[in-house]
């Protein structure tokens, strides 16, 4: 069966109408054999905009469903990668991961009160837990199942049980209809920003201290990521803003501009995309410009580079052939804000879009933090999502903070496979997941299933955007203030989760959708 339409994460930044794409198929099997299927056609990633539904099986086929939403096959890239003991730091949001195993997932079910607790206080005290290669029984491992409890923990401001606080963008839908009594009542809704207020400089705070690794702030316009001095190759904190518009790269830009003091120079950012694009469109053209030179004669094509590039004043005098003419006052000149947009408008073109992704480093970060705070436009003035505050994400507790867990089902069925049928566990887990629990849930699956495992992973698309790399390290000392120590023993990750988030992004805008362990070596397509 054919994948339903899926939308598009940036259509309602845009304001354009929607225009639904089908999704990829996948590759029909040789000789219209339903059994040479590959394993992984049994099983759909679920679309987070979509409601779930139950397909109908094909020919009679004899297939037990896993769930009532795994449903439709999934469409797995096909370039995997090498064998490795690591999988790459992955800094999207997950919303939901279907693990997938020969050995059942029973061990994750009716966690006894105390197991239960164990794993909160675990949480809280952020306990290191060690397990053996592998758990002969699962079941009986009282270790093993508090771990699977700790690693389902997070954070999150405010807490409404009625409506679905994650994700934003795009959420207007899911939260239409539900009760808001803040919407007409201004007086709550300052009281519900102060409160958020507070959250909000509670986690930066900590984030500052080396007590907070990460955190996510999710309006309904962009996402914005916080991470610690330390974290994703950057010996200086960074914020990673997306999608975001021209307006507010220009409020970027204007923040703390209050007179003409050169140290009044707003907030200090970066497109890391669009300039690395740039390089890689510069590099091209000048060995292009090589080639034309020992072909050519190197001297003309300089030349007719230079005369390509035309300058500002070039620009600023282009006119004066309309007074030799006398009738510089019979035309309409273009005034200096269309030519300003005019120069601009490669970086208008890329607005909304992944590429719009803005880099903040250093002291600015909490510049960007006082822009924030005192920013009207993160909260919807009209729509079902008015006058609610951001959400804020963290792996660890902060002020005004609730703690939360991620839901988790097993479920066992009969899938295809080359040649019959094999029995297969499945594990799905729903909810905000952040990074260090995609690491937590895939060092306890790994001896609790014997080294071998399948994931498919649903990403919160505009937060892949976050795995683009945060430039070259640059380490200052004294002067700026902005070397600070990259302890984050205390930051309560797990040693194994920090080391890996402590990594280079890789992944550019892409981020992990298949995830795969044999023998325990891990394998990871994007």
């Amino acid at each position: 069966p054919s994948a339903p339409a899926r939308r598009n994460p940036f259509s309602s930044l845009n304001n354009a109408p929607r225009r639904a794409a089908a999704a990829p198929q996948a590759p029909a099997p040789a000789g219209g054999d339903p059994s040479a299927a590959p394993f992984w056609q049994v099983l759909e990633s679920a679309c987070e905009d979509k409601p779930p539904r139950r397909a109908e099986p094909a020919g009679g086929a004899d297939i037990l469903a896993l769930t009532n939403d795994l449903h439709l096959p999934v469409a797995v890239p096909q370039a995997p990668s090498s064998p490795s003991q690591e999988f790459p730091a992955d800094w999207s949001i997950k919303t939901r991961i279907l693990f997938m195993s020969s050995q059942p997932f029973t061990w994750t079910e009716h966690l006894k009160a105390q197991e239960e607790a164990q794993g909160l206080a675990q949480h809280c005290r952020a306990t290191e837990t060690t397990l053996p290669p592998s758990v002969q029984d699962p079941r009986l491992s009282t270790e093993l199942r508090c771990a699977f409890q700790q690693s389902l923990v997070y954070w999150l401001h405010p807490s409404l049980p009625w409506l679905p606080l994650f994700p934003r963008i795009g959420a207007d839908r899911k939260i239409a209809g539900k009760a808001c009594p803040w919407a007409q009542d201004e007086a709550l809704q300052q009281v519900l920003r102060n409160d958020w207020s507070v959250s909000f400089t509670s986690l930066y705070n900590l984030l500052k201290a080396q007590l907070c690794p990460y955190f996510y702030v999710c309006c309904p316009q962009l996402t914005v990521l916080f991470r610690a001095a330390g974290l994703g190759g950057s010996a200086v904190p960074t914020a990673l803003i997306a999608p975001t518009t021209r307006g507010l790269r220009e409020a970027l830009r204007a923040e703390g501009k209050c007179g003409r003091s050169r140290r009044d120079r707003g907030i200090e950012f970066s497109l890391p995309l669009l300039e690395e694009s740039r390089a890689r469109g510069q590099k091209n053209s000048e060995e292009n410009l090589g080639a034309e030179a020992d072909g050519l004669g190197g001297s003309s094509s300089v030349e007719e580079a230079d005369e390509a590039a035309p300058s500002d004043d070039d620009e600023d005098e282009s006119f004066s052939w309309l007074e030799e003419m006398g009738v510089q006052d019979q035309v309409k000149k273009p005034d200096a804000i269309s030519i300003q947009l005019c120069r601009e408008k490669h970086e208008v073109q890329v607005d909304h879009r992944p590429e719009s992704v803005v880099l903040v480093r250093g002291t600015n970060t909490l510049t960007l933090l006082n822009l924030l705070l005192n920013c009207r436009s993160l909260v919807a003035m009209a729509g079902p999502q008015a006058g609610l505050p951001p959400t804020l994400l963290s792996p660890v507790a902060f002020r005004g903070g609730t703690m939360a867990t991620l839901r988790a089902r097993s479920a066992s069925a009969r899938a295809r496979v080359p040649g019959g049928f094999e029995d297969v566990s499945s594990l799905e887990v729903l909810g905000p997941i952040l990074p260090h629990a995609v690491r937590a849930l895939a060092r306890l699956l790994g001896p609790a299933q014997r080294g071998a495992f399948r994931a498919v992973l649903s990403t919160h698309e505009p937060s892949a955007v976050f795995n683009t790399p945060p430039g070259p390290q640059q380490v200052s000392t004294g002067v700026t203030g902005e070397a600070v120590p990259q302890d984050l023993s205390a930051c309560g990750l797990h040693p194994e989760a920090l080391h890996q988030l402590r990594q280079r992004p890789t992944l550019g805008k892409s981020a992990i959708h298949y995830l795969e362990m044999k023998d325990y070596s891990y394998t990871w397509k994007a």
